[in-house]
């Protein structure tokens, strides 16, 4: 596993953007962390995967956040990122970076092995 550590959360008006980051650090490094992705949950909702990005290759998004959401990663310095445009209310949740040692792409939760500790983001008038 990989220790990964979430940071850009914060309050912003409908319509406002944010850009979350994601460190990844440890000795298991890179091959824990083929695959990187970012999820999602609200209060009394079930985690909902938001994006994904492989080593190569396009990221795939939930439809929930297509055209308004941008995944991208520095592999040489093991950090992830989403870029957040055109908020919504409804985008409120604590959002979790993940890492996983599998080869591809995938927005199920359970392919992560190697969680963050999440950061909050609120969408608010």
């Amino acid at each position: 596993q990989v220790q990964l550590v979430e940071s850009g959360g914060g309050s912003v008006q409908p319509g406002g953007s944010l850009r979350l980051s994601c460190t990844a650090s440890g000795s298991e490094l890179p091959s824990s962390a083929h695959s990187m992705a970012w999820f999602r949950q609200a209060p009394g909702k079930e985690r909902e995967g938001v994006a994904a990005i492989y080593l190569r290759g396009s990221p795939i998004y939930a439809d929930s956040v297509k055209g308004r959401f941008t995944i991208s990663r520095d592999k040489a310095n093991n950090m992830v990122y989403l870029q957040m445009t055109m908020l919504k209310v409804e985008d409120t949740a604590m959002y979790y970076c993940a890492a996983s040692p599998r080869h591809g792409l995938s927005l199920a939760g359970i392919w992560y092995p190697s969680w963050g500790q999440g950061t909050q983001v609120t969408v608010s008038s």
